[in-house]
């Protein structure tokens, strides 16, 4: 499936998958990077089939994970996988997904049998190639070719709020843009553009992203704070974790910096791409004496940033070398290569400097209308695109057309039996009281889900603001507000008062996650408090500890971070998917 800005494409995927879960279908969702993934609620191509930092497999390295089980667990029951944003898929990558499934479903058939729904638009730049290899696009190996796909180009356009920008992206992709669009893009030129935090900057090369991040960085009076790296492993293979990702040898940090993640960890609430500010640090002292950050994201959440993992195993699972850091980037410039993927409310978009075609496509796909651009520059190359793209996309839009025909030839009738023959044999139910029940079932997740967020989410800051004190109360010494201790001696009041975690919140104008994050450190630094309380029931208790134990023993070094602390999304999917985050995390306190 693919098709221009504005079509729809998430849209009809997300309708997709409801119409497989109301059926009993549970659908695997993945993408390449973790903020595509995270737009319909998803995971890493890397992370769901356990293969780490690595596009390609050998064989052996896929013998090697037909020996975990939690891998068996997971892709014993799949039918159907939807990977969004293909065209971030690398050759080797795409083709790696093929070779698991097909020896973990014991099958010939491409991608072992699986329903594959692709979806992405291939005008979006390729993934970077370190090999030098002519074939960039996961269109353009023998598997695509091979797997029998139906191409579906949605071409109509529903999102009336950036109709200005969906045409200049339309008129780029055909090749000849109008001067009525060059007319909007030369409107945009330095003009201001409000917003509650600096727009973000999207630029060509990483030298202006360092230059700029640098500067602005500099313009904060405060001492810095420096998470230096810490590494294991042969220096080859450190080198390849740091040419492969975001993470940094050093990082620099002030209160104030506007930053990226650049790591999943939905547990924690953010994934690789949420842009923050850092509006504190901890008073807890990290290996070279400094606090943590504190970093608010735009919900107005606050997160504690601690140690993130990257690491390379070997065919065996063995880790070869790993580098530990905080997950985050300084974010008042990102190159237009990381910004794939993005929403962006406002960006500031520099051109002149534009070396690979198709770069300027993305850099204005990015943004969600005009309203939010502010153009610095622009050259020659910036608004072509790739011919051999351009010429695949004229295909695909034909093979689609063909399609449609073929699916116009067919009677209700005829398109009902493969409804019904499709559900059946991808394991769900076309029983319409069964359907029902899981309707039910579904919508009470959602407003289960909703309300959930509802209580996470803060009105406005200001109303944060007043909580912690008239002044802001985020100086330092400033008082019982003034700084990180301050903020969890009110928690501890409160817990001394015997108030529940959510009642907390509410009062405090924070997240429940944020609250919750309070618990944990007030029960390192002062154990009398009694928070006996909160216990959840015993039957809870022993099944995370039963649980924790199981991935303790199995020792899969995708369980923990680090090598101690178990993940809460593995307990999360050991207890069926059926206790919260917020149990689990609760529960573990009294574990």
């Amino acid at each position: 499936m693919t098709g221009s800005a504005g079509t729809g494409k998430t849209f009809l995927l997300n309708k997709y998958i409801t119409y497989l879960r109301e059926r009993g279908v549970k659908p695997a969702i993945v993408a390449p990077t973790g903020i595509a993934a995270s737009h319909l609620g998803g995971t890493t191509i890397h992370s769901f089939f356990g293969i780490g930092l690595q596009e390609e497999v050998s064989d052996e390295h896929v013998n090697d994970l037909l020996y975990r089980k939690y891998l068996h667990n997971r892709l014993k029951k799949l039918q159907v996988l939807i990977i969004d944003e293909v065209s971030m898929v690398s050759p080797q990558l795409f083709e790696s997904i093929d070779k698991i499934l097909r020896a973990f479903k014991y099958s010939r058939e491409p991608f072992g049998g699986v329903q594959i729904i692709l979806a992405g638009d291939f005008f979006q730049l390729p993934p970077v190639s370190t090999s030098g290899q002519e074939v960039r696009f996961a269109w353009q190996t023998a598997l695509w070719q091979n797997s029998n796909l139906r191409v579906c180009y949605l071409e109509e356009k529903y999102r009336q709020d950036d109709l200005e920008l969906i045409n200049i992206l339309d008129e780029i992709r055909s090749g000849e843009v109008s001067e009525e669009s060059w007319e909007v893009l030369r409107s945009c030129y330095r003009r201001e553009i409000d917003g509650k935090f600096k727009i973000t900057r999207l630029y060509t090369h990483n030298v202006d992203v360092d230059r700029i991040n640098k500067e602005e960085l500099a313009k904060i009076t405060d001492e810095p704070v420096i998470f230096e790296a810490q590494t294991k492993g042969a220096k080859k293979q450190v080198e390849k974790i740091f040419n492969g990702s975001l993470v940094a040898e050093q990082v620099e940090m002030k209160k104030g910096a506007v930053v990226i993640f650049i790591k999943n960890n939905f547990e924690k609430g953010y994934t690789n791409g949420t842009l923050g500010r850092v509006v504190d640090f901890t008073d807890e002292n990290h290996y070279k004496g400094a606090g943590w950050p504190v970093v608010e994201i735009f919900s107005g959440e606050e997160i504690v940033v601690d140690y993130e993992d990257w690491v390379i195993e070997n065919d065996k699972g063995e880790v070869k070398a790993s580098v530990r850091q905080i997950p985050l980037r300084l974010a008042w410039a990102i190159t237009i290569h990381k910004s794939q993927g993005m929403t962006l409310d406002a960006a500031e978009i520099d051109l002149s400097k534009t070396f690979e075609v198709g770069q300027g496509y993305v850099a204005l796909s990015r943004i969600k209308s005009v309203e939010g651009l502010r153009l610095l520059g622009m050259n020659e190359v910036a608004l072509q695109v790739d011919p051999l793209v351009a010429e695949a996309d004229g295909k695909m839009k034909q093979l689609s057309n063909l399609n449609v025909r073929k699916w116009e030839s067919f009677t209700k009738e005829e398109k009902e039996k493969m409804f019904r023959d499709f559900i059946l044999k991808a394991g769900g139910t076309v029983t319409e009281e069964e359907i029902r029940e899981n309707k039910k079932k579904l919508a009470e997740e959602e407003k289960a889900k909703r309300e959930f967020f509802a209580k996470q989410s803060r009105p406005n800051l200001q109303n944060s603001d007043k909580q912690r004190g008239k002044n802001g109360g985020r100086q330092r010494g400033g008082g019982l507000t003034g700084q990180r201790g301050g903020t969890l001696l009110i928690t501890k009041q409160y817990l001394e008062q015997k108030k529940s975690l959510e009642e907390i919140a509410q009062e405090r104008g924070m997240a429940l996650r944020t609250i919750q994050g309070h618990l944990d450190q007030i029960k390192q630094k002062w154990p009398e408090v009694d928070i006996e309380y909160l216990k959840p029931e015993e039957k809870l208790l022993k099944k995370v500890e039963k649980v924790v134990r199981e991935i303790r023993r199995e020792n899969n070094p995708d369980d923990f971070y680090g090598e101690k602390q178990v993940r809460l999304r593995a307990i999360y999917e050991r207890l069926g998917e059926k206790v919260s985050y917020e149990d689990i995390k609760l529960a573990l306190l009294f574990v």
